[in-house]
């Protein structure tokens, strides 16, 4: 059990150093700290796409790294915040965004946590509203198999 508590501890004390090392590697980072912290926000906004649920700034895949390296590139050649966000969806899809616009090609996947919702609350007003027989009493043979049962 300490074996277990040892390695978890040790897991949590390298995971946050690990994900400096994936946003802070200074071969990536642009020289002008406000350019830097503007890619930083941009990154955080698009998905990695190998990853699937972290954003590019917290993912260490390649494809992340590549994305960070276009994000920096586009910022230091002075483009809009929504301009690079536009250049990557043009590229790889809303999906690429970890917010995905409220449009009608995202309506469910807005209204997925509702429809869940609602549809598990069918399911058990269902299951509650089915009405079960009453068990049947136990037969006379049923009775005196029981009452062995709880002499031995």
């Amino acid at each position: 059990m300490r074996v277990m508590h040892a390695l978890i501890f040790a897991f949590l004390l390298v995971l946050p150093v690990a994900a400096a090392w994936a946003i802070s590697d200074p071969a990536e980072m642009l020289k002008d700290p406000r350019q830097e912290a503007r890619a930083e926000a941009i990154g955080r906004q698009l998905r990695c796409l190998v990853c699937q649920n972290e954003s590019i700034e917290d993912s260490q895949a390649d494809l992340a790294r590549d994305l960070r390296q276009v994000v920096r590139q586009h910022v230091a050649a002075g483009e809009k915040d929504q301009q690079i966000i536009a250049w990557m969806v043009a590229r790889y899809g809303n999906f690429v965004r970890l917010r995905p616009p409220f449009e009608p090609l995202t309506w469910v996947l807005w209204a997925s946590p509702v429809l869940a919702l609602v549809g598990g609350a069918l399911v058990v007003a269902f299951a509650m509203r089915q009405k079960r027989p009453p068990p049947q009493p136990l037969s006379a043979a049923e009775k005196r198999k029981l009452g062995d049962l709880l002499k031995s």
